[in-house]
């Protein structure tokens, strides 16, 4: 089989490369220069190492856990931690299937280079028989040696699989999660921010599945707790027709609904609005960072056209995005 013929940096979707580009291998392999073929194929035995784990749109896929050995990606052993997970396509019916690998390389980097929101390291990577494979880089070690603490939101809120089962991760609202940013978090008021800003960021582009597990609060080298970098960011619309929000209440705690959300029944500037004014963020910095998501970005477009969807997913994908930025622009009342 012929290998890919690549343009574009398979990592930040930089035009003129044939492979990485020599910031994306400084940032997902420190430096050393890495194949983007994968050095095993599905078909191998390695494939029975592979831990499956069903978390709706996002994970109902194999994540392989790999470490950097050399030159080389290889699968762990017993005894030793992974440095890298990968998540090849999922074997699953959702429509598309086979572009979720290239969604979420895309999504994640929209947000990091347009809306420079802090994410994990990523790339898409392909197997020996050119099937692609989305590549991500833990968060959680410093160093590659000490482990940081990680608690993801549901374990903060005191939910478990066992007692609520796996539709725990999506109860409550983002105002509840907002509240635990506020009683876990010494420097609260920056954090928030982060947060709000991610919300917003998994509304424009149709992330149903940014669920309680999909956050999470991570050590600083300080020894306080600060929002992790952004994980599992995908346009589930692409594939599921799934809800707008993937908290069961949406944005806000007891059953509250705003004037515009009732004459509409979709989120938009006045949603955030109040959202913002809940969760304890200034007004002036609200609408700064909301005026930001509201603008159109010759960027957002230049990754899509760069990045590994078909040429149908990329029309998909830009009018989804372009439906939030109406819904987001809209104005039900004047402010």
């Amino acid at each position: 089989m012929n290998n890919l013929d690549l343009k574009y940096c398979p990592s930040t979707l930089k035009e003129g490369f044939e492979s990485f580009s020599p910031l994306a291998l400084l940032r997902l392999f420190n430096g050393k220069k890495i194949s983007h073929y994968l050095p095993f194929s599905l078909n191998s035995p390695a494939e029975s190492t592979f831990k499956i784990q069903r978390i709706s749109i996002s994970g109902v896929q194999e994540k392989v856990s790999l470490l950097l050995d050399k030159h080389k990606l290889r699968l762990v052993e017993v005894s030793e931690h992974g440095q890298y997970i990968l998540k090849p396509i999922p074997s699953s019916r959702f429509k598309a299937v086979e572009e979720i690998p290239a969604n979420e390389h895309l999504t994640m980097q929209i947000a990091r280079q347009v809306y420079k929101i802090e994410t994990a390291e990523n790339t898409m990577m392909f197997f020996p028989d050119n099937q692609p494979a989305y590549l991500t880089k833990r968060f959680d070690y410093h160093s590659d040696t000490t482990k940081l603490i990680v608690e993801d939101f549901a374990t903060l809120a005191g939910k478990s699989s066992i007692k609520g089962g796996s539709s725990m991760k999506y109860e409550g609202s983002y105002e509840d999660m907002a509240m635990l940013v506020k009683k876990y978090v010494v420097a609260y008021s920056i954090e928030m921010e982060k947060l709000f800003r991610l919300v917003l960021f998994n509304y424009l582009f149709s992330n149903g599945d940014a669920h309680l597990k999909n956050f999470s609060l991570i050590e600083s080298l300080n020894g306080d707790m600060i929002l992790a970098p952004a994980y599992d960011l995908l346009c589930t619309r692409l594939h599921v027709n799934d809800d707008d929000m993937a908290t069961a209440d949406g944005l806000f705690s007891d059953d509250f609904e705003t004037e515009s959300f009732k004459a509409n029944a979709f989120y938009t500037y006045d949603d955030f609005m109040c959202f913002s004014s809940k969760i304890g963020i200034n007004e002036k910095r609200a609408k700064q960072i909301i005026t930001f998501f509201q603008k159109d970005y010759l960027l957002i477009h230049q990754l899509i056209k760069h990045s590994f969807l078909s040429e149908e997913s990329k029309i998909v994908y830009t009018n989804l995005y372009f439906d939030k930025l109406r819904r987001l622009n809209y104005l039900y009342s004047k402010h």
